[in-house]
């Protein structure tokens, strides 16, 4: 199988891309901090080039592309860190009136790999319909139902979180396959979110140790320097690989496991999105620790996102069970 895009996906990428560097510069982000993280028009702009619609059949007012398209799009969407309920949303398009179109801002909660923790609802305060996945199926409440507390400094200052201590039970919509499915869809658009906080780490870290001089001459030149960008760019190439697998894996499932390429490109994005970032605060030195570079957003979006839809703990430990149960001959052979 080819997991390299199209031309056409790639011109599709590149729309979106523009679309988010138009829309959400450095600057914009920083008004978007006083807004409560959330823009209803950017929002209404976002459905209307079909970010929710894309892997919607066109029999259902759908684009009718794949998840491998969808990757590409949360992959732009995810380097200039356009903030939302983007992954829960998109899986809930084909089950929540409105959610394609915009209309309807859908949250979620993932409730098995929630299980016995206090439930954290993201833009509480924004979002119409909570999707919540479980262990037997797909339920959906609305928001206005569940009580639920602001917490008044939460760790990315573009994504508000709730704290609520139960949960209705709600309507079921789907059964625990339909529940699993949506899982991996939203863990894949999860990983392609945290690509590109990888490749916008690089490029500006990259783009810095061009144009700093110290001692006469640019940090890029340095081979300290020079170390940490090439090894932000192997993860970056890693990353991308894998993440873009896993969304050709859930369209063609005959290729691979598809859970275990899912959950590997997740975890794979997970760290590198938050190494990147660490190693791009690095690199700009002193002032990369201060709140006036947005460094430290990069970071905390990544830290967010590293817990959405399954740790990396858990993800772990279910890529070592797979591998477990490949036999010793196989594992090993020349």
């Amino acid at each position: 199988m080819d997991f390299r895009p199209s031309e056409q996906q790639r011109e599709l990428q590149a729309g979106i891309e523009s679309f988010c560097n138009d829309r959400c510069p450095d600057a914009e982000l920083r008004n978007l901090e006083t807004a409560g993280g959330f823009d209803p028009e950017l929002w209404q702009d976002l459905a209307d080039l079909g970010v929710f619609q894309l892997t919607l059949p066109e029999t259902n007012d759908g684009l009718g592309l794949g998840m491998a398209d969808a990757v590409l799009v949360f992959e732009a969407l995810g380097k200039r860190l356009v903030p939302g309920p983007l992954a829960f949303t998109q899986i809930a398009a084909g089950l929540i009136e409105g959610a394609a179109a915009g209309s309807s801002v859908v949250g979620g909660l993932d409730l098995v790999a929630q299980r016995g923790q206090t439930h954290l609802i993201e833009y509480k305060d924004r979002i119409d319909t909570l999707l919540l996945l479980r262990d037997d199926g797909v339920y959906r409440i609305d928001t206005a139902d569940v009580e639920a507390t602001s917490i008044a400094v939460s760790l990315d200052p573009l994504t508000p979180v709730f704290q609520a201590s139960a949960i209705p039970q709600g309507e079921k919509l789907g059964d625990a396959q339909e529940a699993a499915r949506l899982r991996l869809e939203g863990m894949c658009l999860t990983a392609a979110l945290q690509l590109g906080i990888v490749e916008s780490t690089l490029e500006v870290a990259l783009a810095y140790a061009k144009e700093r001089e110290q001692f006469g001459r640019t940090i890029g030149s340095f081979q300290s320097i020079k170390h940490l960008l090439a090894e932000m760019f192997a993860r970056q190439e890693l990353v991308r690989a894998s993440v873009y697998a896993a969304g050709a894996t859930l369209d063609a499932p005959a290729v691979g496991n598809v859970e275990q390429a899912v959950r590997g490109a997740k975890l794979l994005a997970g760290e590198a999105a938050i190494k990147n970032a660490r190693t791009c605060i690095q690199i700009h030195g002193g002032m990369g620790y201060t709140w006036e570079v947005s460094d430290h957003l990069y970071l905390k979006r990544a830290m967010v996102l590293q817990t959405a839809f399954g740790d990396d703990e858990r993800n772990a430990e279910a890529i070592a069970n797979y591998i477990a149960e490949v036999p010793l001959e196989v594992r090993y052979a020349d």
